[in-house]
């Protein structure tokens, strides 16, 4: 396998940090997409549990079950060659005991193909990410907006706003870093707490509405590509829209086979 095409593992993301490399991170959830991402040089698809709101059509993430993620991580997984695979672990899937994290997270490993887990919470959780990564299962840590938790944060608000909140923020990253964890996410807090944060530790940060700081950025690639209709925050760029596009080739092949133009010359008897 040559060097263009070698596939991204996990101490390769610190490594881009050491040496100042952005990491380009972008959600995925079919074999397709995958294909697609990885000829554009995307780093790491992420299996996110967001798939809940941009696939299935829930209001939040919370309704994904551990079966519905292994299903679209081992469609990610067999479309992708080189990115990094990284799955979310659904609500109640690692919160419940260490236990159980072991065993649903060795689904996404084993069933799902996946290179590593993703895992939202701060203190709450080290012991099972150090758990994980003891077994040696890599784990990616997510700190700031736990969509998760919405209920409990009271909806999509930007947080470590306040002192207090940031160096909370701060001190739970360095604790996820002690456990193993190989990255961390910071979604949705101020570009300065992420640049603190970032410069404390010496694994990655991914960012999303987080600044420009962070060693890497991820966006849902449905919002990026203009392909969710719902609401789409406002740090997203959206770089297509792609939803209109398949709108219009939608209409027009229905016009073409509502009018007879499609198909044309069948040779089918």
């Amino acid at each position: 396998m040559s060097e263009s095409v070698k596939r991204i593992r996990v101490p390769d993301l610190k490594e881009k940090k050491k040496r100042g490399e952005k990491i380009a991170v972008l959600t995925a959830y079919d074999a397709t997409m995958a294909r697609l991402l990885e000829r554009a040089g995307i780093d790491v698809l992420l299996v996110g549990d967001s798939l809940g709101m941009v696939v299935l059509g829930y209001e939040t993430t919370l309704p994904v079950t551990l079966d519905a993620m292994v299903h679209h991580t081992a469609a990610v997984s067999r479309g992708a060659s080189r990115a990094l695979v990284v799955a979310d672990m659904p609500f109640l899937t690692f919160q419940i005991s260490v236990t159980e994290a072991v065993r649903n997270a060795g689904r996404l490993i084993q069933e799902g193909g996946a290179a590593a887990v993703k895992i939202e919470g701060g203190a709450a959780v080290v012991d099972v990410a150090q758990r994980l990564v003891e077994i040696g299962i890599p784990v990616m840590g997510h700190l700031g907006l736990l969509p998760q938790s919405i209920h409990q944060l009271g909806g999509y608000r930007r947080q470590a706003r306040l002192v207090e909140d940031a160096e909370q923020l701060i001190a739970d990253a360095r604790a996820l870093e002690l456990a193993g964890v190989f990255a961390i996410v910071l979604e949705s807090i101020p570009a300065e707490v992420a640049r603190e944060t970032t410069a404390a530790l010496s694994i990655p940060t991914i960012g999303i509405g987080a600044g420009p700081y962070c060693d890497g950025q991820v966006l849902v690639s449905y919002d990026a590509f203009g392909l969710f209709e719902g609401a789409v925050p406002p740090f997203v760029k959206q770089y297509a829209n792609l939803g209109e596009q398949v709108v219009a080739a939608a209409k027009a092949y229905a016009e073409e086979v509502r009018d007879g133009r499609f198909p044309t010359g069948n040779s089918l008897p």
